[in-house]
């Protein structure tokens, strides 16, 4: 197998022996280099701002810093590394907060070294990574999230201004129906026009009844 570079691994593990078996698997692979250990996330964010590897493998419980606050830590400095969360964790709030932290995937620990090998190439390709067993709830998030996305267009205040409108209110009418002022009314209409990207007041109620904010007579 002809290798063009070696990727530069941080492996981030709070159990030493597991840690040290890992690192001895991937440095028998050969587009693989492990630069540097850490055995929670407070370590980890000194070990990866040192030595700038290209991934860092990253468990999710661990002491002082757990993986999830490492993942978070690493991405508000904009930490260009790539983040693969290795663990045994299958609890979907781990795997959730970990891909909406700004993990790059996500895998577990019983998985065969030829499938971590795959999701660290896929990782360093600039792709994602799942095992198997935990594509399912985040398929299952990635749809709620999508039913949900209409109603979180909008705040409760927004959606009951809305409400007024399709009813044919004017301000005055719906400053008077919610006790707010006039000026108040006319800012949240603002708001609404801009969010449904609506020209007028007719056009964001036939857009919001398209989306399922309103619903039709």
């Amino acid at each position: 197998m002809n290798v063009t570079r070696r990727y530069r691994l941080v492996v981030v593990d709070d159990h030493a022996l597991f840690r040290r078996g890992l690192v001895g698997l991937l440095n028998d692979m050969p587009e693989f280099e492990v630069v540097g250990e850490a055995g929670n996330g407070s370590e980890a964010l000194e070990v990866i701002a040192a030595l700038r590897p290209d991934i860092a493998l990253v468990d999710v419980n661990m002491p002082v810093m757990d993986g999830i606050a490492l993942v978070q830590a690493l991405r508000r400095r904009k930490d260009p590394v790539r983040i693969l969360m290795l663990t045994i964790s299958k609890d979907d709030s781990d795997l959730l907060n970990a891909i909406r932290a700004g993990a790059n995937g996500y895998m577990l620990k019983n998985s065969e070294p030829e499938e971590l090998r795959q999701a660290l190439r896929s990782v360093a390709a600039g792709q994602g990574a799942l095992s198997p067993e935990v594509i399912g709830p985040v398929l299952n998030a990635v749809s709620h999230a999508m039913l949900d996305a209409p109603a979180a267009l909008l705040s409760d205040r927004e959606l009951e201004v809305l409400g007024c409108l399709s009813e044919g209110l004017t301000t005055i009418q719906i400053a008077m129906r919610l006790y707010i002022s006039e000026n108040t009314v006319k800012t949240h209409i603002r708001h609404i026009l801009e969010k449904l990207e609506a020209s007028n007041r007719t056009e964001a109620v036939g857009k919001a009844t398209q989306l399922g904010l309103l619903k039709k007579n």
